[in-house]
C-alpha cells in the first residue's frame, strides 16, 4: 500500500513522523493471524468510514495488527494512532510487541504513557496509553488534535472510561470529519456499539483456531462433609489433567491476588520443587514489569501454571496455553447506594466472560477448559457482565463531565444511560460534599475535587488536611482508605515478610502500624 504524504513544514511533529515511518522497514504481518487475512478488507473499511467495530475473539491479532493497518494507509502523519488499553500491563506489553514487529526501538515510533510512565517522543506515531489516560489529555485538548486515529481497544470491558469516550467521540466525530475511530470487541455486543454510531460497519474476524473441550467439575465433598477449596480444586484439576498427559501450559482464572497466593501455595505443596518439573507464576496487576513479563517467556523444559487474576481474560494472550481451569468468579466493585459504600465482591462471573476464558486454551493447539461448577450453574448466569456505570458511585461520573465539560448527565450520549435513581445519589453526594452548588455548578472545591485521580470522598480529605494545615496526617488516612493492604507476603518468604514488617507494629493500635509504615 502506498503511504499518502503531503508536505509538512520541515521540522514539524508531521514532518518527523513522516521522517521516521519512512526509516521504517516494509511492514511484515505474521502470516497466522486471522486479522492479518482480512487485511485489505479493514484497510478499506477504515479509510471510507469514520468509525470501524472491530469484532474478533481474543487472539485474532487485533491489537497488534491493527494499529499496523493504520500506519500503512497513511495513518500516524498528520496525528498519532491513539491507541487504548483498560489496563497498564496492556499498554506496555502491547507497545513493546508492536515495536518489535516494526523492528523499531519502544519510545520511537511506538510509545505508551501510563500512570507514572511516559515514554514517547517527537517522533512517535503509535502511542500505547490507557483509556483513563485518553480521557485526561481531552482536558487540554478536547478536539483531541493530536491524534488523526484512535483505536478503542477491548471496548466490550465498558468500564466507565470507555463509556465516556464512546459517548464523547460520537459528540466529536461532526467537529473532526478527518478522524478515524476503531472500536474493537470480543464479544457479540458489537451490535449496540455500531447502532451507537448511526450503523457504522461491524467487520467479524475470527480468532479461535482450534476446539475447546468444557469439562465442569463442581467443588468436591470428602468424607467429613467439608467442600473442597477453590486451591484444592485446582491442584486436584491439575492431577486429573496431567493423567491423560499434559500438552502445552495451564492457565488458571482466580479472583484475586489473594486467592492467586494461597493457590501458589498449595500447588508448591503438591508439587515439591526438584521432583516435580512445575513452573507456577502468578499474574496480576500488582505484580512488577519483570514478575508479568516471566508469563511471557516461555520456559525451558517446565510446565508452567500461570495463575492469573481476569487480566488474563480479554487484554493479554499469554503464550502456548493449553488447558485452562476456571473458578468461575471474578473481583466486582459494586456501590450500594443504601449504605453509600463501594465494596469489591467476589461474584460468578457472567457466560460471555467464561466463555472468553475457555478460548483462552484454544489458539496453539485443541484444548480443555475445566470449569470448577457445574453447567447448571453456569446455565443461570447473567449473559454478559454488568458495564462498570451501573456498579458505581455517580459522583465520580458527574463530577468528571463537569469537570470535562461535558454537559449534564442526563443529556450525554451514554451507550446506556445510567437510572435516575443513582444519578440523584450522584448528586447529593456532591452537594454534601461541597462540590456542586444548588444550580448543580461545579464550586472551586468540586473543581479541585476532579483534578485529583480519586475517589471524591477521599479527594475532599486532601483538601480539608490543606485547609487545615494537617496534610501530612490526613495523606496517610488518604492512602490507607484508598488501596489494598500494602504490605506484601509473598508466598514461600511469610515468616521473613513478617519479621520485616514486625518494626511497623504497635500493639496500641494496627493504625499506629499505618502511621510508622509511612
Amino acid at each position: 500500500m502506498s503511504h499518502m504524504h503531503t508536505a509538512f513544514p520541515e521540522g514539524s511533529p508531521q514532518a518527523r513522523r513522516a521522517g521516521r515511518i519512512a526509516q521504517l522497514q516494509p511492514i511484515e504481518y505474521p502470516a497466522d493471524l486471522p486479522v492479518v487475512a482480512r487485511r485489505a478488507e479493514l484497510a478499506e473499511a477504515i479509510a471510507n468510514h469514520p468509525v470501524v467495530i472491530v469484532c474478533g475473539e481474543t487472539g485474532s491479532g487485533k491489537t497488534t495488527q491493527l494499529p499496523k493497518i493504520c500506519l500503512a494507509i497513511g495513518r500516524g502523519v498528520a496525528g498519532m494512532i491513539a491507541h487504548t488499553q483498560p489496563r497498564r500491563v496492556a499498554a506496555r506489553s502491547v507497545a513493546s510487541r508492536i515495536a518489535q514487529e516494526l523492528k523499531t526501538e519502544l519510545g520511537g515510533a511506538v510509545g505508551y504513557k501510563i500512570r507514572f510512565n511516559d515514554k514517547v517522543s517527537e517522533h512517535t506515531c503509535i502511542k500505547l496509553m490507557t483509556d483513563g489516560i485518553l480521557l485526561a489529555e481531552m482536558q487540554g485538548d478536547p478536539l483531541l488534535k493530536k491524534y488523526d486515529a484512535i483505536i478503542l481497544d477491548e471496548a466490550h470491558e465498558r468500564s466507565l472510561n470507555i463509556d465516556f469516550l464512546l459517548g464523547y467521540f460520537r459528540q466529536l466525530l461532526p467537529q473532526r470529519p478527518d478522524l478515524k475511530i476503531i472500536i474493537t470487541s470480543a464479544t457479540l455486543d458489537a451490535e449496540r456499539f455500531s447502532a451507537h454510531f448511526g450503523g457504522a460497519p461491524v467487520l467479524q474476524v475470527s480468532g479461535r483456531s482450534y476446539p475447546v473441550e468444557v469439562r465442569y467439575r463442581p467443588l468436591q465433598q470428602n468424607e467429613e462433609g467439608d467442600t473442597e477449596d477453590v486451591p484444592e480444586a485446582v491442584a486436584a484439576a491439575l492431577d486429573e489433567l496431567s493423567m491423560g498427559g499434559l500438552r502445552g501450559d495451564v492457565l488458571v482464572f482466580l479472583p484475586g491476588e489473594r486467592e492467586i497466593r494461597e493457590t501458589a501455595e498449595a500447588l508448591r505443596k503438591h508439587h515439591p520443587p526438584g521432583r516435580a518439573r512445575v513452573e507456577i507464576l502468578p499474574l496480576f496487576s500488582r505484580l512488577s514489569a519483570a514478575e508479568q513479563d516471566r508469563v511471557f517467556k516461555p520456559a525451558s523444559g517446565m510446565r508452567r501454571v500461570v495463575l492469573a487474576t481476569n487480566v488474563a481474560e480479554t487484554s493479554l494472550t499469554v503464550p502456548n496455553i493449553g488447558y485452562v481451569i476456571d473458578s468461575g468468579l471474578a473481583r466486582v466493585n459494586r456501590y450500594s447506594i443504601r449504605q453509600k459504600v463501594e465494596q469489591l465482591h467476589v461474584e460468578k462471573i457472567a457466560r460471555a466472560a467464561a466463555s472468553q476464558r475457555a478460548g483462552r486454551c484454544g489458539r496453539v493447539m485443541a484444548g480443555v477448559c475445566v470449569r470448577l461448577y457445574d453447567e447448571a450453574d453456569f446455565e443461570a448466569r447473567a449473559p454478559f457482565t454488568d458495564a462498570e456505570i451501573f456498579r458505581v458511585s455517580l459522583a465520580t461520573v458527574i463530577l468528571r463531565m463537569a469537570a470535562l465539560k461535558l454537559g449534564e448527565v442526563e443529556q450525554f450520549p451514554f451507550i446506556e444511560p445510567p437510572g435516575s435513581r443513582s444519578i440523584s445519589d450522584g448528586y447529593q453526594l456532591l452537594a454534601e460534599l461541597g462540590a456542586m452548588d444548588e444550580q448543580r455548578v461545579l464550586t472551586p472545591v468540586g473543581r479541585e475535587l476532579a483534578r485529583l485521580p480519586l475517589d471524591p470522598k477521599v479527594a475532599r480529605l486532601l483538601l480539608a488536611g490543606r485547609q487545615y494545615q494537617r496534610l501530612t496526617e490526613i495523606l496517610i488516612i488518604a492512602s490507607a482508605l484508598s488501596l489494598q493492604d500494602p504490605r506484601e507476603r509473598p508466598q514461600e518468604r511469610r515468616e521473613a515478610a513478617d519479621a520485616a514488617h514486625q518494626r511497623f507494629n504497635d500493639e496500641r493500635s494496627d493504625f499506629l502500624a499505618y502511621l510508622k509504615l509511612w
